[in-house]
């Protein structure tokens, strides 16, 4: 599978998720998506981000848009985190890196002094139709959340 190009149709994935399920691309037609990857369940960035996301749903499904979060964790860990934080969208499990690879968010990153290979926070947001029609790379947690819903209201 080659990278997903703005304006282009992403390839159809599937991947194990939250609540006994394999979730795929094409289940989500007729809806926005906002696909969002993060490094690890329970770290505080992660979990900032996943509460910013949960704690603003209303808005987003007023925008016909459905959310959901990756990461290399298993499905047992996003279960746990999941409840947790009482999220009410669904969390996939990417341990084999198909996803991260797709969307290219695995880099090089520094890790208390030391170059590990992980997740670099980015969303993607994904048209009714599987088109991919926006990307955030890099993204600050404090202020992401406000600008994905900036973007969103302006379709």
């Amino acid at each position: 599978m080659t990278a997903p190009t703005l304006g282009q149709p992403v390839p159809d994935f599937q991947a194990p998720a939250t609540g006994d399920k394999t979730v795929r691309l094409a289940d989500y037609r007729g809806k926005k998506l906002v696909l969002y990857f993060y490094p690890k369940d329970n770290t505080p960035g992660c979990t900032q981000e996943g509460i910013a996301f949960r704690d603003n749903l209303e808005q987003f499904e007023r925008l016909n848009t459905v959310i959901l979060g990756v990461s290399r964790d298993s499905v047992k860990m996003h279960e746990g985190f999941k409840c947790k934080q009482a999220f009410p969208f669904d969390l996939l499990s990417d341990q084999d890196e198909t996803l991260c690879q797709l969307f290219d968010v695995i880099k090089m990153k520094n890790m208390y002094g030391k170059q590990v290979r992980g997740i670099e926070r980015s969303t993607f947001l994904i048209d009714e139709s599987g088109v991919l029609i926006k990307e955030w790379r890099k993204v600050p947690v404090k202020t992401h959340i406000a600008d994905v819903l900036a973007f969103l209201q302006t379709l």
